[in-house]
């Protein structure tokens, strides 16, 4: 059954806490995206997510260049790849200042 979106629908992945929550549910099951991929983005966001891999035809096949279409889809897998295994930040719900302010100058 597809998780991230109807199969063909280049949707994208509709529902994220339905995936986050997979994930987190079979940590160490391979997971793949089946369907629904429409772009680039949509790959690199569930490979965020820390999918596996992801199961592409429409978005590729029906693309006008397809196999410039092909190497968007792996930079774009690669790249979601590498963030999710670099540990990427949580959004927050506030700004969170990233540079120490302590013993630094202070300009006016």
């Amino acid at each position: 059954m597809p998780w991230c979106a109807p199969i063909g629908s280049a949707m994208g992945p509709v529902n994220l806490p339905a995936l986050r929550s997979m994930r987190a549910s079979f940590p160490d099951v391979p997971l793949i995206v089946d369907a629904g991929i429409g772009r680039p983005s949509h790959a690199a966001t569930v490979m965020e997510l820390g999918f596996d891999a992801v199961l592409l035809n429409t978005a590729v096949a029906g693309a006008a260049d397809p196999a410039a279409m092909a190497a968007a889809f792996t930079g774009a897998i690669e790249a979601g790849r590498m963030a999710f295994h670099a540990g990427m930040l949580e959004p927050r719900d506030m700004a969170v200042a990233s540079t120490p302010v302590i013993g630094k100058a202070v300009f006016s």
